[in-house]
């Protein structure tokens, strides 16, 4: 629904550049794009305004584009948001949420001491029998958009006697979100809201449009009911803060591990007059409490690896888990 919305708003809202190499004209346009169109300005609590001031005296005329978009992407790395880029034919702005805590898994780990040499993988999923059969472990890397029908059913047969099941996000940077509906939709036997968004419609900071609900809809013939224990971290970002999101609606699903990275807004962008592309979020989500978690879903069990466990063999954040199951 966001998608088909965003097809007209961007007609409307996102008007063509010109085409001029004016170091300050680009910069002034890109300031006033995120000014009027940015959803979260007031929520990352920065001073817009201040940040003008103190990037702008960086430009001189005649400036390199290597400087100037330096500049330009370091006051856009001021809002944290991996969804916000400055995109040039040389280089590409980036915020890392991934480095904002630890990385919270050790995929060889896993590997060595919890899944056989020969476990499963099917379509994006890694996964077997773990805990003496009791439970299944999917490892779920990235939303690539190859969830479908006949992996999920494959799957949840196989695992349908466990105790429960164990969904492995962390450093998931997100995707295709169609595949958080393909897996919630296994989840739940009624329509559940999960969540609500809202398109930011208008140049006031708080112009957004009548909210949207995402509904996790029942979906193929094998569901699974019992316990899913969700393991997320700082790299669990964008489709992965969403399905993060979710799971506070649906009480099956428990969220354990670190704060995710957030990405919780749907990005959109142009071209600068000098030919340079940006995008960046145009829509924030909230929970059905209305609380706004961009900057990181918080889990219901808080847990980090201890790396001295990990030498070990032992993955702290996925004990946890079996814990919870057992």
């Amino acid at each position: 629904m966001i998608a088909l919305t965003l097809t007209s708003c961007e007609e409307t809202f996102f008007e063509e550049s010109l085409d001029t190499n004016d170091p300050y004209e680009s910069f002034d346009y890109l300031w006033n794009e995120i000014d009027r169109k940015y959803a979260y300005l007031d929520y990352k609590g920065v001073d817009w305004n201040a940040l003008r001031t103190k990037y702008r005296a960086q430009i001189t005329p005649g400036i390199s584009d290597d400087a100037l978009f330096n500049i330009m992407g370091a006051m856009l790395n001021e809002l944290r948001d991996g969804h916000t880029n400055l995109i040039s034919s040389f280089n590409i702005s980036r915020f890392d949420v991934r480095k904002l805590g630890p990385e919270n898994i050790d995929f060889r780990v896993i590997e060595e001491n919890y899944l056989p040499k020969d476990c499963y993988r099917t379509g994006p999923f890694s996964h077997d029998f773990i805990a003496d059969g009791q439970v299944g472990y999917l490892r779920f890397e990235a939303f690539t958009g190859t969830v479908d029908e006949d992996n999920l059913d494959f799957i949840l047969n196989r695992y349908k006697d466990t105790k429960g099941l164990i969904l492995d996000l962390r450093q998931n940077g997100g995707g295709d979100a169609a595949d958080i509906y393909e897996i919630l939709g296994r989840f739940v036997t009624t329509d559940v809201v999960v969540y609500r968004s809202y398109i930011k419609s208008g140049p006031g900071k708080d112009e957004f449009s009548e909210p949207i609900e995402a509904v996790a809809k029942p979906k193929g013939y094998v569901k699974y009911l019992k316990k899913v224990m969700v393991l997320v971290d700082r790299g669990t970002y964008s489709a992965g803060s969403f399905f993060s999101l979710a799971t506070k609606a649906l009480p099956n699903l428990v969220l354990i591990g670190d704060t995710t990275g957030g990405g919780l807004g749907q990005p959109n962008g142009g071209q600068l007059p000098n030919g340079w592309g940006y995008r960046f979020s145009i829509t924030k989500t909230l929970d059905l409490n209305g609380n706004n978690y961009e900057n990181g879903v918080p889990p219901d069990i808080y847990s980090i690896l201890d790396k001295e466990a990990a030498l070990d063999g032992i993955d702290t954040v996925l004990e946890r888990a079996l814990d919870e199951l057992r």
